[in-house]
């Protein structure tokens, strides 16, 4: 995969092999429906989906894993386990491709990360009215 400027998430999903572009439309329609409304991009060359103009959840697909980004100690936490057999390190959980998508985790992870984007959302528009 060496492209780097895909203009859509069918173009980036389109350069990878058949078996793992199956995977990542998995991961994306997992991520769609736990996240009804968002919207799809690329950003930083990786598929994303946005709600109100703030980023939700990024997914890329690599040779051995496919991987959700930003998986933060604080969502880690709040699965209670339920991710523990997948590495994460760095904000990133990484998911083999040779094993079945774990679809409701995933949807779990993006619901999570869609209540971090609403509460930066939030955030920012207190700093706003506090500054008007």
């Amino acid at each position: 995969m060496a492209r780097t400027d895909f203009k859509s998430v069918d173009e980036y999903i389109a350069t990878h092999p058949k078996d793992t572009q199956a995977v990542l439309q998995r991961v994306r329609t997992a991520i769609r429906k736990a996240v009804p409304g968002a919207e799809e991009g690329i950003s930083y060359q990786i598929p994303t989906f946005k709600r109100d103009g703030q980023y939700v959840v990024y997914f890329a697909g690599w040779k051995s894993h496919y991987s959700l980004y930003p998986v933060r100690s604080e969502i880690v936490t709040a699965l209670a386990g339920d991710a523990s057999k997948y590495e994460i390190s760095k904000g990133t959980i990484r998911f083999p491709l040779s094993e079945p998508v774990p679809v409701r985790l995933i949807a779990r992870i993006a619901k999570l990360l869609a209540k971090a984007a609403d509460a930066r959302a939030q955030a920012k528009l207190t700093v706003r009215r506090k500054r008007g």
